[in-house]
């Protein structure tokens, strides 16, 4: 009997790169069926129109390398980058922003740089942080959440803001964004911030209907569905704990000693921890086999890294919310980061000053 023993690196489990991308998407549901309960159809004509133009542009591409079509298409990444994008656009954005935004993240940030496996950032978020400085009106405006809008929306309505601009009764995006006081309301992450830089305190702002007796409206249910959906990922070991519980626990730490360093001017823990896309980025964008870090120990510190961005941007930065910029400059960390945390080779040592 003999041992046969091969190099390291070891692949302890056959991982089906089809299935996890198929497990991941799965896990988004509870979160997209909270999206549309709160926020309308909107959510899911987005969802249909990315993941339609990212297969498109991902057979196109690969017809011009001359790369089998039929057979990296079926690893569902390309799906997987225009759902996420299709998540993270407002409901009712045109849509030929959500076709500039895929288009972007497939070409450019993922095939351009040989595709699946070679890319240093997170295609989905490059695409989105392109769209939220061309277009920072539109990409910062949410529809405002269902039990708060003046109108009663159809989905023919809709369909026609997003694909002409306005409905039947020419009814404008904006127009659908009103409140029932006639108000265009911001994401609470945007009013917070609009009001502190305006000298409001953080109760004074609070008193506003989208934050409603609770942190805020909707925006709190949708942290959770998609919390749940990320721990049933990290149940079915499709992604590991380290990363989504740093970028937790460090935002939680930072917003916790600003708050009580200053609670008039800091939102609180829970606040930071379920508005905007907070638990979307920790358990669906950051876990990025591909672009984030390796080793356990690079985890932590990559996700750490996260956390504590989004807080410094969402307090002193000129976004709301800050989830794919503090990824994208994560990513670029994640090189250092394997090169200092990766484990040392069993039978070896690691010499003092040596990297390797």
């Amino acid at each position: 009997m003999f041992l046969s023993v091969t190099p390291s690196p070891h692949n302890v489990a056959q991982v089906d790169v089809s299935r996890v991308m198929r497990s991941v998407a799965l896990a988004t549901i509870p979160g997209i069926v909270t999206l549309v309960y709160f926020f309308g159809v909107g959510v899911l004509f987005q969802i249909a129109l990315c993941i339609s133009v990212a297969l498109i542009s991902e057979a196109i591409v690969l017809k011009i390398r001359q790369r089998s079509i039929t057979t990296i298409i079926k690893d569902n990444s390309a799906l997987l980058t225009g759902l996420l994008l299709g998540i993270s656009i407002p409901p009712l954005a045109p849509w030929w922003i959500s076709v500039i935004g895929v288009i972007f993240a497939i070409v450019v940030a993922k095939q351009l740089y040989g595709g699946l496996g070679f890319n240093l950032f997170n295609p989905a978020m490059v695409g989105y942080v392109l769209l939220l400085i061309s277009f920072p009106v539109t990409m910062t405006n949410w529809q405002v959440p269902m039990e708060l809008s003046q109108y009663n929306i159809s989905v023919n309505d809709i369909f026609q803001v997003i694909f002409t601009g306005t409905t039947s009764t020419n009814l404008t995006a904006n127009d659908l964004r009103q409140t029932i006081d006639g108000i265009t309301m911001a994401t609470p992450l945007d009013t917070l911030k609009t009001d502190l830089s305006l000298g409001l305190t953080t109760t004074e702002s609070y008193v506003k209907p989208v934050f409603g007796d609770f942190i805020n409206v909707g925006w709190i249910w949708v942290n959770l569905a998609f919390l749940l959906g990320g721990l049933w990922l990290v149940l079915q070991k499709i992604i590991r704990w380290h990363i989504p519980g740093a970028v937790i626990g460090s935002l939680a730490v930072c917003s916790l000693l600003g708050f009580l360093a200053s609670p008039d001017t800091h939102g609180s823990p829970l606040f930071h921890l379920l508005s905007g896309a907070t638990m979307f980025g920790a358990f669906f964008i950051a876990t990025d086999p591909v672009t984030a870090a390796t080793s356990n120990k690079g985890k932590l510190i990559f996700g750490a890294i996260i956390g504590v961005l989004i807080y410094v941007i969402r307090q002193y930065g000129g976004y709301p919310d800050a989830i794919a910029f503090a990824v994208l400059l994560a990513n670029m960390t994640v090189p250092l980061l394997d090169m200092y945390s990766k484990p040392t080779s069993y039978g070896h040592t690691k010499k003092r000053g040596s990297n390797e």
